[in-house]
C-alpha cells in the first residue's frame, strides 16, 4: 500500500497524531477515536494494524498492553515526496515570519504610555 493510500483515511490520520504525542496503548488510542468518529474497537483494530502494517507504527507488549508508537521512516518518504513541492508555501511562510517579527519588534519599541 502507498503512503497516501494510508494516509488517505482520517482515523488512520487521527491515530498518528495520537501517537505523535507519545506512545499509547491501544485502549487509549481505541477510546479517542470511537469517541471522535463513532467506529467500533475492532475497527480502529483494523486501522492499527494498517498502521503496523505499513510500517507507519510499532507495537510492543508491555503485560497484557499493546503499546503503539510512530514510526518515522515512512514519514520521511512523505516529506521527500513533498519537496518539490515547498516551493509553493516555503516563501510566504517566510514573509509571514518576518512580519510576525516586525509586529513584535515595533510593539517592544514603542514608548510606554
Amino acid at each position: 500500500m502507498h503512503a497516501f493510500d494510508v494516509l488517505g483515511d482520517p482515523v488512520r490520520r487521527r491515530i498518528l497524531e495520537l501517537l505523535a504525542a507519545g506512545e499509547q496503548s491501544s485502549g487509549e488510542v481505541t477510546a479517542v477515536v470511537r469517541a471522535e468518529f463513532g467506529i467500533s474497537q475492532p475497527a480502529v483494530s483494523q486501522h492499527l494494524k494498517v498502521l503496523r502494517d505499513n510500517g507507519f507504527a510499532s507495537v510492543r507488549a508491555e503485560g497484557t498492553r499493546r503499546l503503539y508508537a510512530v514510526r518515522p521512516e515512512p514519514l520521511q518518504d512523505v516529506d521527500a515526496w513533498l519537496t518539490p513541492f515547498r516551493r509553493f508555501w516555503t516563501p510566504r511562510l517566510a514573509a509571514l515570519a518576518t512580519e510576525i517579527a516586525r509586529g513584535k519588534r515595533e510593539r517592544r519599541d514603542q514608548p510606554e504610555e
